[in-house]
């Protein structure tokens, strides 16, 4: 075993869109494991966007904020190189928060097995994080109706891709929105969408009412901007919601140049007797996870929920991965591949 524990660490605090000097790569010596620990080594790191958020300064009631000089967070699929942990054995793999780096301690608190998992990656995925934040968002808070019109952004990232079909699961008719003409096939010929559209068409919102002649019931809210322009006029009297994200701000750095919404989004929620709600999936993990987890086997297994990955080669890449994550350059869940 290697002696030497690369991380990549936050560098500065991004203006706009990260950059690579924002990130810097350190070499370190791998820690011991004390009495009650697990020495983890990282095998798949998961890029998601909430990074981005956590890259400023948050306030609080969301997530600590990245300390400059500290490893990125992130979910890990990491294998048990060393145990000091009566309720873990060497070579186990689990499901861990171990973030940038090859190496990481854990007193076990922050780890579930995955060892009966055929794609250990998909952990990180479909049944992971974002599935279960499409899961809960859409079901408890969107609460779909057979027949309803569900539309979804990023309609072909991790969340948004498990949210369209867990919709069509349950009798709704889903409308994505996604960015560029092989994600739009994607979504309908491969994840079984209604209709999905092009957020780069400047026709979009004319596209969407058309899509939608008889309006929008659900809104699962991960991207804002634009998007959410063209959707607020399609709301129907009591339509849901769920906020996980909005993509689109993550790198807004000073005044936005777009045009001032929020009294058309506030008139639409009073009149419209509309609930939008947020939500932090990592609320839900004690009550819900492990049903999530059985619901979302059995789906996949039986063919009804697809999931496709993108794979980075190398912990290296993560900081060129996680800009390109936010530019919306990939399909599906994107995981970086750190060792075999």
């Amino acid at each position: 075993m290697t002696t030497l524990n690369r991380r990549i660490v936050l560098a500065s605090r991004p203006k706009g869109r990260p950059q690579l000097g924002d990130f810097r790569l350190e070499t370190q010596s791998v820690p011991t494991p004390a009495e009650g620990q697990v020495l983890l080594r990282t095998l798949w790191l998961s890029l998601d966007p909430y990074m981005r958020n956590l890259m400023d300064e948050v306030g609080p009631g969301y997530a600590p904020s990245i300390e400059i000089g500290a490893p990125l967070v992130g979910g890990t699929v990491s294998r048990v190189v060393a145990s000091r942990h009566p309720q873990f054995q060497e070579g186990q793999l689990v499901l861990a928060n171990a973030g940038w780096q090859d190496h990481a301690l854990s007193d076990g608190s922050d780890l579930q097995t995955i060892d009966d998992l055929a794609q250990p990656s998909h952990a990180l995925g479909g049944l992971g994080m974002p599935g279960f934040t499409a899961h809960v968002g859409l079901l408890d808070i969107g609460q779909p109706r057979p027949g309803e019109t569900v539309v979804v952004a990023a309609a072909t990232g991790a969340v948004g891709a498990m949210v369209g079909q867990i919709a069509r699961l349950k009798g709704a008719r889903v409308v994505g929105i996604a960015g560029g003409a092989e994600k739009v096939r994607h979504a309908v010929e491969v994840l079984g969408f209604d209709a999905c559209l092009d957020r780069h068409d400047p026709r979009l919102a004319a596209h969407l009412a058309e899509a939608c002649p008889h309006g929008i019931d659900v809104y699962f809210e991960n991207v804002g901007g634009e998007v959410l322009d063209a959707v607020l006029p399609l709301l129907n009297v009591n339509a849901r919601i769920p906020v996980c994200g909005f993509i689109a701000h993550y790198n807004d750095d000073g005044a936005p140049a777009s045009p001032d919404r929020r009294a058309q989004l506030l008139a639409t929620v009073l009149q419209k007797r509309v609930r939008m709600q947020g939500f932090i999936i990592l609320d839900h993990y004690g009550e819900r996870f492990d049903a999530f987890q059985r619901e979302m086997r059995e789906w996949v297994q039986a063919g009804r929920v697809k999931l496709h990955e993108a794979r980075v080669e190398g912990l290296e890449q993560a900081p060129a991965a996680l800009a390109a994550l936010l530019d919306g350059r990939h399909l599906g869940k994107l995981v970086v591949h750190v060792a075999d």
